[in-house]
């Protein structure tokens, strides 16, 4: 009895490790859970490009990837505006100081990329001991996070992007995946994570995507993974259709069709059901911008007609990914309009217009949800049935990334240098 109540005790012990380490962790793009909900206590709630800053970094490049955070480390990726050079950066979290800089890639003759782009667009992903870093076409290498070695690069994952890369790479047990999704051949690739050679690649259906002409093949989106229908599902909602794979094998399961290009905001898993942003949509060859679905991920083959549940067309932002909060789904059009809708029945609850562009996505921390617009402000809000706003604080520069929160900090990413926040 004395022996199965210690083993109980060190098991509780070593689960409330495992937390609190979760808590200090930002493992992916939107969080180490991928669902926009950050594991902190308190989070800050006022400051400003002087006030409440424990630190500043100037950061060398240009990128709109967010910071990743394993242990005391801090990864981000930059890149030279040019496209010619593309860079790591490890920092200290506690001191913002330079532990490690590389230049990993470098370009002649770059392809051209969106103005309102960057060549260090994708986040990277990080686990104990290794940090993985994509730039699409570019290059996709992994380091390792002790010695600040590289272990592995690819450089012949080939992609037309058109518009640039920015599909972020996601960790599933022993595969690295990336998506790169041009406007020639897309697809979807999962690498051996320590060897970094290929598992599977799966290339979107030519007897469909060949139909298409070549704008509306591409795809900016970062996958996630879920458990459904005794598989675990890979959800891709590539351009023009919505993919669930086997994340094992690469086989489609099942796939949802919506139409047209330019997906960007990440997929979400709630309560039994997936919920997948169309990207663009035209109507009588106008843009009519995004949808909203919300699918049931247990069928097979085509569900289009079977499976989605409910669709949703008012104020539905391109690339902010929505956050869902006990129940309701909080999103921010790219132009302003913040929208908070019943996730079951898609019934608008409110909606309400904050100031500005929005590219990034916004998060919850510590009860409230964190929407920030391309110009530094920040609309701080609590979760409810009607709008509340907390607070408004502005940093007076660019940002377009994901905020990161650990150990009761934000983490901020600007066009010039990366803060850090209390």
């Amino acid at each position: 009895m004395k022996k199965s109540l210690f083993l109980s005790v060190l098991f509780l012990l070593l689960f409330s490790c495992a937390f609190a380490q979760n808590a200090d962790n930002w493992t992916h793009f939107r969080g180490s859970e991928m669902n926009g909900h950050a594991q902190v206590k308190t989070a800050p709630l006022h400051w400003s490009a002087t006030e409440n800053i424990v630190w500043k970094a100037p950061v060398k490049g240009l990128g709109w990837s967010s910071p990743v955070v394993f242990g005391n480390q801090i990864w981000l990726t930059s890149a030279k505006e040019d496209g010619t050079e593309f860079y790591t950066l490890c920092y200290n979290i506690e001191t913002g100081k330079l532990l490690d800089e590389k230049t990993i890639f470098t370009c002649a003759e770059p392809q051209g990329i969106h103005g309102t782009n960057s060549y260090a667009t994708p986040t990277p992903c990080i686990e104990e001991g290794f940090v993985y870093v994509h730039y699409g076409t570019f290059g996709t290498a992994c380091i390792n996070t002790e010695n600040f070695e590289i272990v592995w690069k690819r450089e012949d994952l080939n992609c037309k992007h058109m518009q640039g890369p920015a599909s972020s790479p996601i960790l599933h047990n022993d595969k690295l995946i990336v998506h790169l999704e041009g406007t020639e051949d897309p697809y979807v690739i999962a690498l051996d994570k320590k060897t970094g050679t290929t598992i599977w690649n799966s290339i979107r259906p030519k007897e469909i995507y060949d139909k298409l002409e070549p704008v509306y093949r591409k795809s900016y989106q970062t996958p996630i993974v879920i458990q459904a229908g005794g598989c675990e599902l890979l959800i891709s909602n590539s351009s023009f259709m919505c993919f669930a794979h086997d994340v094992n094998t690469g086989e489609v399961i099942w796939t949802m069709e919506y139409g047209y290009d330019s997906t960007v905001s990440q997929p979400l898993y709630w309560n039994g059901l997936v919920f997948v942003n169309s990207g663009w949509i035209f109507e009588d060859n106008k843009p009519f911008f995004s949808r909203q679905y919300a699918i049931d991920p247990t069928g097979k083959g085509d569900v289009t007609k079977t499976h989605v549940k409910w669709m949703y067309e008012d104020e539905v932002p391109q690339i902010p990914t929505p956050v869902i909060v006990d129940g309701k789904m909080y999103m921010v059009h790219d132009r302003g309009m913040a929208s908070c809708i019943d996730a079951v029945t898609a019934k608008l609850i409110w909606k309400h217009e904050l100031k500005g562009n929005f590219n990034s996505s916004p998060v919850l921390a510590a009860g409230n949800i964190y929407f920030f617009n391309v110009k530094g402000e920040c609309t701080i809000v609590k979760p409810g049935s009607a709008f509340e706003m907390v607070a408004q604080n502005f940093i007076g520069e660019t940002v377009k990334v994901v905020p990161v929160f650990v150990d009761n900090s934000m983490l901020l990413r600007t066009d010039k240098n990366l803060y850090l926040i209390q």
